[in-house]
């Protein structure tokens, strides 16, 4: 009797909590808060498609022949800061429209101060261009123009019929910042891989106005998420197709976009967005069919990048 009520004064007698409890649930509390604090800042700057901007990064080196490994670490950071950035600055750009037309996003909903969304995306913008800088002067003024790029889509991107051009500038921009830096440089081929790129995105862009102003997109804009598969076959010889590292980007690529369109043709209200969120992963297959052959670890790199994308996307919406 006397050993049990040392025990339970102690804490481990029947009536008192398990050890670690009431530790795990503060823990769990204090992680909640966490995530309910920074999960509009993850939204607007739509951080599960940042893989892409990833895999673009890594595509455009590689076909510049590689290079120094924090090269391309920086380039990663770099990218990212311009992508999430350009993001939230467009959210912010957006908020008169998005107060009547998608109450549901951060600052139209309370969960952010617009004031805030200005700052910090400037902040994020510069930083990106000062990550830049220590990479090379060449990668440095391109990264300049591909903020005046961001800058520009964000800001007027609702009033001009070809805003999805200049998006498509965008991610061509972010492939040859990416490639200058590698060790040949910008090559012919990586200008024409990232052309096809451009192009993927002005398909894609297109689509996703269709989830903005409430339509569905007409046959055409499949026409320019075509070309990567033209452009691979310029520059692959028809022997090479039958290599398994040749076909298989290929085929990954065409189920991309099949799973997109079949979003498309099964209709309904999220039709459009689940199919843009299918195309935004499937920038990773644009990259795969850029660079193949590629060697067995970065096409594994490649999968794991998209399937990053997939699952971030279930967390934080991709558009």
């Amino acid at each position: 009797m006397r050993i049990s009520r040392r025990l339970a004064s102690a804490g481990f007698g029947v009536d008192a909590p398990p050890f670690g409890r009431v530790e795990f649930a503060a823990m769990s509390e204090q992680f909640r808060r966490w995530s309910a604090a920074w999960r509009p800042w993850l939204v607007l700057g739509r951080v599960s498609n940042v893989p892409t901007v990833w895999s673009n990064c890594l595509a455009a080196w590689l076909l510049g022949g590689g290079g120094p490994a924090w090269k391309l670490v920086l380039l990663g950071v770099a990218g990212t800061l311009v992508y999430v950035g350009g993001m939230m600055l467009n959210d912010a750009a957006d908020a008169s429209f998005d107060r009547e037309h998608r109450p549901e996003r951060p600052i139209p909903s309370g969960a952010v101060s617009v004031v805030d969304v200005w700052i910090i995306s400037v902040g994020l913008l510069g930083l990106g261009l000062m990550v830049l800088s220590w990479v090379g002067p060449l990668p440095l003024r391109l990264g300049i123009l591909l903020v005046l790029a961001v800058v520009l889509y964000d800001l007027a991107h609702k009033g001009i019929p070809g805003a999805p051009w200049i998006m498509a500038l965008c991610r061509y921009l972010l492939f040859l910042v990416a490639g200058s830096a590698s060790r040949d440089g910008i090559t012919g081929e990586m200008v024409w891989c990232a052309m096809a790129l451009g192009a993927y995105i002005v398909g894609l862009s297109y689509v996703a106005r269709g989830e903005s102003f409430g339509f569905v997109p007409g046959w055409w804009p499949w026409l320019a998420l075509m070309v990567p598969i033209v452009m691979a076959g310029f520059l692959n010889a028809p022997t090479d197709w039958t290599h398994s590292q040749v076909a298989m980007p290929v085929v990954w690529y065409v189920l991309v976009l099949v799973r997109a369109g079949s979003h498309l043709a099964r209709g309904g209200s999220d039709a459009a967005k689940k199919a843009v969120s299918a195309m935004l992963a499937g920038i990773v297959a644009v990259d795969v069919v850029a660079v193949m052959p590629s060697p067995s670890p970065w096409g594994l790199v490649f999968v794991g990048l998209w399937a990053a994308t997939l699952l971030f996307q279930r967390r934080i919406p991709g558009t």
